[in-house]
């Protein structure tokens, strides 16, 4: 198999998440309420995180650079799913946007309104939060909104 068939049956398998989130988002909607099911992905998503964090304890509490280039090591097709730019690293904070993102894709494909991606960003985005959390530093979570360009913002700084 080549390595493009690769990439793209890569790229499919994380629209698949995607479309599970939604779909489990979505009918737990139905069920308890928006923000109700908003609340119970975000655990379960930033529990997952946790389990990832794990393996970046060792740059904590201030080894921003150490975790940069640990945490894009891990990102598949060598960086290509997420495209991540680092904005800013220094010894105060670590910035990385994410400029695209498989799951915002799928979830255009599906033609969902700003209203839901905004939600299912914010769903999807616990897992980088609960990963940073996890390693041992604060995280401020900015994931996309309407009207800007590419994905997430990751804002890691040393845990105070």
């Amino acid at each position: 198999m080549s390595n493009e068939n690769l990439r793209n049956e890569l790229r499919a398998s994380f629209k698949n998440r995607a479309l599970l989130y939604y779909h489990i988002f979505e009918e737990m909607r139905e069920e308890v309420g928006e923000e109700q099911a908003m609340a119970v992905l975000k655990r379960a998503i930033y529990r997952r995180g946790e389990e990832i964090g794990r393996q970046f304890r060792q740059f904590a509490p201030n080894d921003l650079t150490g975790l940069k280039d640990a945490f894009l090591a891990i990102i598949p097709d060598e960086g290509r799913l997420f495209e991540p730019h680092v904005e800013r690293c220094d010894a105060d904070s670590l910035v990385i946007h994410l400029q695209s993102c498989p799951l915002k894709e799928a979830w255009e494909e599906l033609r969902l309104d700003d209203h839901d991606k905004t939600i299912m960003c914010k769903i999807a985005g616990e897992v980088d939060k609960g990963t940073f959390e996890a390693a041992g530093f604060s995280f401020e979570p900015d994931t996309w909104k309407p009207g800007r360009s590419g994905c997430c913002h990751l804002n890691i700084c040393p845990k105070s």
